[in-house]
């Protein structure tokens, strides 16, 4: 059994990383390691968000599968728990709440950081505002009003929602080397937010794409443009994000590089790594920024690469793949780079079998609300797209003639939308078929407004 480590990039999407073809240099240390690694070049995400997507990632289940996503039932079994049964001392490091120990995802972990306390002062008084004051009273709404109209008008972000990315390497690092030796088999997850908005990079990560660097205000002043009126935002504005969203990828890439070789230093060349991301970003490709349950591929599409540990060999597995893959098989694939069997709860497949081969990957969203029962889905074959609103409007695309998802031919080809439809019926089926009473999630102020800082709802 070899030592694992998995690398997953918030919102990195697959065509701004070099190995995909990009033509700027945003990921020149995971480039030289994809060299070495098996590329999957069509791999998609089973979600456009988050909370949705993260299910797929580290239990193999589909988000809608045992009562939802807003935690994470006892019926799934996480890439952790699978790896710790196995043998495996496990870590997790992180610092997005949506993925903490109060929604199960501290499962299988030896070592658990979902970064729950916010060490930011001004964070820490917004969050008092919201704990000590009634949220109807009129001292509350002022308070609230003025943490608000500072960020709008400002551009001054009060409190950080998540933990920069040295930081976080740092930590992981420190559980790398107190597990050093030769004592394994270990396995490491760290969850990088920095690529997420607000797009904030250090000013020497931005002078790579631009002449000068855009301070944190403007930086934030933009982002709530991008958020609160997408159409306004002009050509330049547009080429500003995107110019600070690739420094953000420059600087997670040579954090992901530190990261990986304080690894080798502590335990060896032969350890397996695999490095994706839980969705990708909009960026005005549809009309909208972010990322939003539209199921377009520059939300789907992700990149992956695996270097399953004998990258400096001769190795058939190597080079780039054009196989159709879901994110719903990096679980099996990892736990069959541990030489362990499949859980049973398992819906993907190892990448490493010959026999392996997935015709297509299927992207859902439901409404978190209670009172709602709202869901979107799509299917991605690699021909076709099918998409299904929560309003029962209907989407589909000839991929192959029509890349930018422009052309909805739904109206005119009713024997393929027909087609599309019995599968979704088999899917709801299993989805159906799985169905739990998950009870109540509820989560203290102090995250909830974390995450809204994220542009999350809860």
């Amino acid at each position: 059994m070899r030592d694992i480590v998995l690398v997953t990039v918030d919102s990195l999407r697959a065509d701004h990383v070099g190995w995909q073809g990009y033509d700027r240099e945003t990921t020149p240390n995971l480039d030289e390691l994809a060299d070495e690694a098996r590329v999957f070049s069509r791999a998609f995400s089973h979600a456009c968000s988050t909370r949705p997507s993260f299910p797929s990632i580290l239990t193999s289940s589909y988000a809608l599968m045992y009562g939802g996503f807003e935690r994470l039932s006892a019926d799934r079994t996480t890439l952790a728990e699978a790896l710790s049964r196995g043998g495996y001392r496990t870590a997790g490091f992180h610092s997005n709440l949506y993925l903490s120990a109060d929604f199960g995802y501290d499962r299988g972990f030896d070592t658990f950081y979902d970064s729950r306390t916010d060490p930011s002062v001004t964070a820490k008084a917004r969050n008092a505002v919201k704990r000590n004051l009634d949220s109807d009273g009129l001292v509350y709404r002022t308070l609230q009003g003025l943490f608000n109209a500072t960020e709008k008008r400002t551009g001054i972000e009060v409190g950080s929602p998540y933990v920069d990315a040295a930081e976080l390497t740092d930590l992981a690092l420190d559980w790398v080397r107190d597990e050093g030796g030769d004592d394994g088999p270990r396995f490491l997850w760290v969850h990088y937010m920095d690529v997420h908005h607000p797009y904030v990079p250090p000013a020497d990560y931005q002078r790579r794409f631009r002449d000068e660097p855009v301070s944190d205000r403007d930086a934030v002043q933009l982002r709530r443009k991008m958020l609160e009126a997408p159409e306004d935002v002009t050509d330049g504005e547009r080429q500003t994000l995107l110019d600070l969203y690739d420094a953000e990828i420059a600087y997670v890439d040579r954090e992901v590089d530190r990261l990986l070789d304080g690894v080798s230093a502590a335990w060896g060349d032969d350890t397996a790594v695999a490095v994706t991301a839980d969705h990708g970003e909009e960026f005005a490709d549809h009309g909208a920024f972010s990322h939003s349950a539209t199921f377009y591929d520059e939300v789907l599409h992700v990149p992956f690469l695996l270097s399953d540990g004998t990258s400096g060999e001769p190795d058939e597995t190597n080079g780039e793949s054009d196989d159709l893959v879901g994110l719903l098989d990096l679980a099996p694939t990892l736990v069959d780079c541990a030489d362990l069997v499949q859980p049973d709860a398992f819906e993907g497949s190892s990448l490493l079998d010959d026999d392996q081969e997935r015709s297509e990957v299927i992207a859902e969203w439901a409404d978190t609300d209670p009172a709602s029962d709202a869901r979107r889905y799509a299917i991605r074959s690699e021909d076709w797209k099918y998409v299904r609103m929560d309003d029962g409007t209907e989407r589909l695309f000839v991929l192959q003639s029509d890349p930018g998802e422009r052309n909805n031919v739904v109206d005119t080809m009713p024997e393929v939308a027909d087609d599309f439809r019995a599968r979704l019926q088999d899917h709801r089926e299993l989805l159906g078929a799985t169905n739990r009473d998950l009870g109540d999630v509820t989560m203290e102020e102090d995250v909830a407004e974390r995450l809204r800082l994220l542009g999350y709802q809860e």
